[in-house]
């Protein structure tokens, strides 16, 4: 049995639930009941799932039996490198033969679904050599047909190709119907109903035949994979245990698939933190989590993780308090055996330009006391936030990082350099194709459509491009890309040596058209180094899709100079990350809760499970900031320059006691003008009850 003297009494019962055996072996007949961890934040939730994996394999179950599912890949990384190092140790103590596990079976939902369609596809229809777009292509694809549908010639103005992907992925993640989608999350969008129909049909239509499927469809599929029994029931058998993490930002597609491949939830272990879903605008529920004992009632067990190991007690008592304020959830009240610690300030400041002042001074204070930068963080309830305060660090020349912006893959360059493989991998893929095809000299939509009509003119035949020609401007470009195409296609170069070969006729591409193609080669050369990390063509264009890597962020100066940066992020972006002081901005009604879940009693509970994520990042420090006016970019525009805050109404009675309040800047008044202030030169109430004599 796994030695956990490591672990707390709650994790320990975690890690051995259902597998507590005297001869430290179970029977493959033996599969534990379902198991829900609440793991709050700081809980050493990770910790916990490692061990209880390690012990799984240490008690018999083979790696390849078990499936484990993360919301990253990088998390499913670090579970099995913990897990890992774990079974190592107790091998050694118990001086066992040693040899390193490989849990084949395990990745994001997406990833996870994406390999089950390739083995079960054709099952339900489906070829195995699909494309998957991105969030870019899939809002060009329906771009493209907004236009064929002359929707964007209408008298009034139809909703942009990016709302109408927001549209067609809450209906499908939430198995909600248009209508009501329509009426709960965009009003303004309503009178388009029929049209949005249409052009959701064509647009599914399109996919299948171009054989691609986009994000959404690959948890779409699967969950309807896992609805055949028969096809369930052999994906069922390949596994004994399925471990889940952060099940509380599941949508109903993610459940379904669940609990369709583990109708009896037996083996099903699922680790989560109610207090922590904030991602209903992905569709994500907090149902899932909270309804999992009911799911799998009478065999189903809920442990609690409350010894939180990231905060001190201040700062877990105002998270406690808040959260247990609210309305829903299972409210496990968090301890922490650091009871030092001094209790989070509520700062009141005149404007934002003084709270950007106010947290420019405190971050540079506590780096003079040895809390580096990269150990600050400045949260946000929605990017713009920062803006005045992104001005007064470069003004400082403070370098920071910005997360919750840009994607990698959302570079245009990038995308350029995966259309040419997309389009070479799967000829059928017009999104990718008409990328390509207008980075040509001389080549706009006229001519690149022309293209594709020749090439399903013959049967999608990629080698019927050579025989192509184009405007005298672009043949001779046009003739080294489409051998490349060609080549790729039928791998006549080494997979190794594919993105390599792209890159290089990409590159007199990128010259035309940006200017600034010398920095942006940069990242053509690092997606080409990527692409070594992969075995092969499908797996790279697939997980490249499935888990983009992110950008730096925007920076201030020059990281390669001082590698010391403050972090600046949205609250969202921020989960999952600690640091030892947090500055949260604009503390106030209006955005701690958004104005936008006025009325609505279950995103006003998601907006205090929100901020409470911001709180619970701190180590030592936690700084409430609360402008009393702050600027509005959507009122710029009308004219009118800033707001009023007013108290957030999440800092109620209970709540105010837990914090320091202060105001910024501090107005320092000796005794003398104390007490001239106390004194009555002008009784104002004698005029005042004269006015009715």
């Amino acid at each position: 049995m796994l030695n956990t003297t490591l672990l707390n009494e709650q994790q320990s019962a975690a890690v051995h639930f259902g597998l507590d055996d005297q001869n430290s072996s179970l029977s493959p007949a033996v599969i534990s009941p379902p198991l829900l961890i609440i793991a709050g934040a700081g809980t050493g939730k990770t910790n916990t799932l490692a061990h209880r994996t390690a012990q799984l394999i240490l008690s018999g179950v083979s790696p390849e039996r078990i499936l484990l599912m993360t919301f990253a890949r990088r998390a499913a990384g670090e579970l099995s490198s913990r897990a890992n190092r774990i079974v190592e140790q107790q091998s050694r103590k118990d001086s066992k033969h040693y040899q390193p596990i490989n849990i084949s079976w395990m990745g994001t939902f997406h990833s996870i679904a994406n390999r089950l369609l390739r083995i079960h596809g054709k099952s339900i229809g489906l070829e195995s050599d699909f494309v998957i777009m991105d969030r870019g292509d899939s809002a060009d694809l329906l771009d493209m047909l907004r236009h064929e549908l002359e929707f964007t010639q209408t008298d009034k103005r139809f909703p942009k190709k990016n709302t109408c992907l927001n549209i067609y992925s809450k209906c499908i993640n939430s198995q909600q119907d248009i209508a009501d989608i329509l009426r709960l999350d965009f009003p303004y969008c309503r009178e388009w109903e029929s049209e949005l129909k249409q052009l959701f049909s064509r647009y599914t239509q399109s996919k299948i035949d171009q054989l691609c499927l986009d994000y959404d469809d690959l948890l779409l599929y699967c969950y309807h994979l896992a609805k055949v029994p028969d096809i369930a029931a052999i994906i069922r058998a390949q596994f004994d245990y399925i471990l889940v993490d952060e099940y509380q930002d599941t949508n109903l597609l993610q459940a379904g698939i669940l609990t369709g491949l583990f109708p009896t939830g037996e083996g099903v272990t699922v680790v989560g933190d109610d207090a922590q879903s904030i991602y209903s605008f992905r569709s994500a529920t907090v149902d899932n989590i909270l309804q999992f004992p009911d799911l799998f009632s009478p065999r189903a067990t809920v442990i609690s993780l409350t010894q939180n190991y990231r905060s001190h007690q201040h700062i877990l008592d105002l998270s406690n308090a808040l959260l247990s304020e609210g309305d829903e959830g299972y409210k496990v009240a968090l301890y922490s055996d650091n009871k030092s610690g001094d209790k989070p300030k509520l700062v009141t400041v005149a404007d934002d330009t003084k709270q950007a002042e106010y947290i420019v001074e405190q971050v540079l204070a506590a780096r003079e006391s040895g809390v580096d930068l990269k150990q600050q963080a400045v949260l946000f309830r929605s990017s713009y936030h920062s803006d005045r305060l992104e001005l007064e660090l470069t003004r400082r020349n403070i370098p920071f990082v910005k997360h919750g912006g840009l994607k990698f893959l959302e570079a245009s360059h990038v995308k350029d350099l995966l259309g040419i493989l997309r389009w070479a991998d799967n000829p059928k893929f017009s999104v990718s194709a008409f990328r390509v095809l207008k980075l040509l000299p001389g080549v706009g939509p006229k001519i690149a459509d022309k293209t594709l009509q020749h090439l399903e003119l013959n049967q999608f035949d990629i080698h019927s491009l050579s025989t192509w020609t184009l405007p005298s401007a672009a043949q001779a470009l046009w003739e080294e890309l489409s051998a490349l195409l060609i080549a790729i296609h039928d791998d006549a170069i080494p997979w190794h040596d594919q993105v390599n070969k792209a890159a290089s006729c990409y590159q007199s591409l990128l010259e035309i058209n940006y200017d600034d193609h010398f920095v942006r080669f940069g990242d053509v050369e690092q997606l080409a180094q990527i692409s070594q990390q992969f075995p092969t063509r499908e797996r790279f264009l697939s997980e490249l899709t499935l888990d983009p890597p992110q950008t730096t962020g925007d920076l201030a100066g020059t990281p390669h100079i001082d590698d010391d940066f403050l972090i600046l992020s949205t609250v969202h972006s921020a989960k999952g990350q600690e640091w030892k002081n947090v500055h949260i901005l604009n503390v106030a009604d209006g955005n701690f809760p958004n104005e936008y879940s006025a009325g609505d009693d279950r995103a006003i509970e998601e907006e205090r499970r929100l901020l409470n994520v911001a709180i619970t990042r701190a180590k030592n420090e936690v700084h409430l900031i609360q402008p009393l006016k702050y600027w509005i970019p959507e009122q710029q525009k009308n004219g009118d320059k800033h707001v009023y805050g007013g108290k957030s109404r999440f800092l109620t009675e209970n709540i105010m006691p837990l914090l320091e309040c202060t105001h910024y800047p501090c107005i320092e008044r000796t005794p003398e003008e104390i007490a001239k202030g106390q004194q009555v030169i002008s009784d104002i109430r004698e005029k005042l009850l004269c006015m009715w004599d």
